[in-house]
């Protein structure tokens, strides 16, 4: 559905979270960590909270493109401004993901290791990767009329 939304930069935020997810389950591996449905449960949940930063990224790059940037600025001032709400918003669920693992047992623990790990793949992805693909798309070319990132009204 992102792809449709946000044409070429949907594509992109897919990509990002095929690497969130590809991230998450080698650092899983790497732990060697079972994956049990708390588990499950917490990988959902930090693929939605990655969709959330995408959209968040791709809005403020159109609500830049609306205020008459240039595409390139506009991709510029869409990551920068939007890095400080994501950041909020992962580090808000850190903490609680932090304090399930201290007061939790069992399966709590078990989720909220998983909460964390995906949170900070989260952040990666969303922030860097995608990032790095968009400067590989449209990172080389000078002068750039149009952005793929979706029908854009102008009020």
């Amino acid at each position: 559905m992102m792809i449709v939304y946000y044409m070429a930069f949907g594509g992109v935020s897919v990509l990002a979270l095929g690497v969130n997810l590809l991230l998450l389950v080698a650092v899983l591996s790497m732990l060697q960590a079972t994956l049990t449905l708390p588990g499950l449960a917490a990988i959902a949940l930090a693929l939605g909270m990655a969709i959330d930063a995408n959209v968040l990224i791709n809005e403020r790059i159109r609500e830049e493109l609306r205020n008459g940037n240039t595409p390139q600025a506009s991709i510029h001032a869409g990551y920068d401004r939007a890095f400080d709400t994501i950041l909020d918003s992962n580090v808000t669920t850190m903490i609680a993901g932090l304090a399930l693992f201290m007061f939790g047992t069992g399966p709590i623990k078990g989720f909220a290791v998983v909460h964390v790990l995906g949170i900070l793949t989260s952040m990666f992805s969303a922030i860097l990767v995608s990032r790095a693909i968009v400067n590989l798309i449209y990172g080389y070319k000078r002068k750039i009329d149009k952005l793929a990132i979706g029908q854009i009204y102008k009020a």
